[in-house]
């Protein structure tokens, strides 16, 4: 019989006990991130961010168990984070970046330039937990991992002028037109951004969707707080210093062209 046949005949003995309902609640990492730090605190909007499920392997749960308490903080917007005591390190300059995915190309940067801590936002738990178990493979003590909503983050718990950048890599293009309006790359986000970023800062975006990276130059190119790095005011060939991931490698296989975008936050 196939394990999804559904029989008609009667089963004799004790019917089997459901699982309480409270236990399926229970978080699978009690000491790690949260499912919706930021819960009710702060008013819902748009999200231009879709969370992934998917299978947290062994190492990756781990990683979280151990690690999370010290590497690790659920974006809950209510409190003000001090980066200086987080990197342990009140001199270190810290770039934030939005999305890592599985944490490969952060934690290469990371080991390329010990001397700049990186701040690691995303969802995707199995991703929070490999790149804390790179880190710690890696020996790399500057990088920390935030989860949950990188608006909340920005708005609520960095201090104006607190950031030395900020990457924002291959972010969700949401491609179908009604969907545009969740794009990260927005101007409210860019006002937003501005006030956080340390006068000089850059804002490093990277895309293979061309009508999003249009988008992107576009409204970067109209904001009062940015000026672009390139003469020409276009796209900026991919710096040394961003690796090529294996997602973006597989786009270039497909025939994607990636642009990069560096722009700079004003002086004055």
């Amino acid at each position: 019989m196939s394990e999804n046949h559904t029989s008609t005949t009667p089963v004799t003995g004790p019917a089997p006990v459901p699982a309480p309902a409270r236990a399926r609640r229970e978080p699978m990492f009690p000491e790690g991130p949260a499912p919706d730090p930021a819960g009710s605190h702060h008013e819902r909007r748009i999200r231009s961010f879709q969370p992934r499920r998917s299978r947290v392997t062994t190492g990756q749960g781990e990683a979280l168990r151990r690690l999370w308490p010290t590497w690790g903080l659920d974006i809950d917007g209510l409190s003000r984070l001090d980066l200086g005591e987080l990197f342990g390190d009140p001199e270190l300059p810290v770039v934030l970046e939005i999305g890592f995915g599985m944490g490969e190309a952060t934690a290469q940067m990371a080991a390329a330039d010990p001397g700049t801590g990186i701040l690691a936002c995303d969802v995707h738990t199995p991703g929070q937990g490999n790149l804390l178990n790179l880190a710690e493979q890696k020996g790399l003590n500057n990088v920390r991992v935030a989860n949950g909503d990188a608006i909340i983050l920005l708005r609520e718990m960095l201090a104006p002028d607190a950031l030395a950048g900020l990457r924002v890599y291959f972010p969700d293009p949401w491609p179908k037109k009604r969907h545009h309006k969740r794009r990260l790359i927005q101007p409210e986000f860019l006002a937003l951004a501005a006030t956080r970023l340390a006068p000089g800062a850059v804002l490093h975006c990277a895309t293979d969707w061309e009508p999003y990276a249009e988008q992107m130059l576009e409204v970067l190119s109209a904001s009062p707080d940015f000026e672009n790095t390139q003469p020409d005011g276009g796209y900026a060939p991919r710096p040394d210093f961003r690796p090529l991931t294996r997602f973006e490698g597989q786009g270039l296989d497909k025939g994607h062209v990636v642009h990069d975008l560096l722009f700079r936050r004003r002086t004055a």
